[in-house]
């Protein structure tokens, strides 16, 4: 099926969920399936809502959260991305009460989390400017989890994918050390990293000497 449709079909299931619950609880139940022809429209048409109309998605906050410790990868990803886009929703703070958890998962024990916990970090610190400078300190941490080097490399360039979305938004203080962790990627083992380390300071005009 052309890519135009099945985008199409997402956003129809998408738009009548928002008003017809049964159908809302078919995606609900739908992200849970082992089917990729099931879970993966599902969660599509769900992320869709969720970054067009999340105060209808809000109410299920906690169906979410509990996938965050899910131990299936692909359940972990999902909520990654759901509860990133929720926060701009979430005036409860509930985001606040599972950070530790949503930030342990740079951590986990498969790179794809980890990954996308990172990437997701710069929505959230949109969201959330109180946070930047926790979700920052957080960030810049990335070399004290387990993984292995190789693959620490290639989590850092999700790593500044997330910076880029805040960086101008960011305390000073977090700025300097933003960019000295920028900077000392230039010369990343990762192909990935190199050129997104290389991107992020050109843009910000601080790359002379560093090519």
């Amino acid at each position: 099926m052309p890519a135009e449709l099945n985008e199409n079909e997402t956003v129809r299931r998408a738009e009548k969920a928002i008003t017809d619950k049964a159908a809302l609880a078919e995606l609900l139940a739908g992200i849970l399936s082992k089917k990729d022809e099931i879970r993966e429209p599902s969660f599509k048409a769900l992320l869709h809502i969720s970054e067009t109309h999340p105060e209808v998605l809000f109410p299920h906050w906690e169906y979410f959260a509990g996938l965050l410790v899910s131990k299936n990868t692909y359940l972990k990803y999902q909520a990654i991305y759901l509860i990133a886009s929720l926060t701009t929703a979430d005036t409860s703070k509930k985001f606040e009460r599972i950070f530790d958890t949503f930030y342990e998962l740079l951590d986990d024990k498969s790179v794809i989390p980890a990954s996308h916990a990172a990437l997701n970090s710069g929505k959230i610190a949109r969201a959330k400017p109180e946070l930047r400078t926790r979700i920052t300190d957080r960030l810049l941490r990335i070399d004290d989890t387990h993984h292995e080097p190789e693959r620490r490399e290639l989590i850092k360039s999700y790593v500044i994918e997330a910076f880029d979305e805040y960086f101008d938004a960011a305390e000073d203080e977090d700025k300097k050390m933003i960019l000295e962790f920028v900077r000392g990627q230039v010369a990343s083992s990762s192909p990935k990293t190199r050129k997104k380390a290389k991107a992020f300071l050109k843009k910000r005009d601080q790359s002379k000497g560093q090519t």
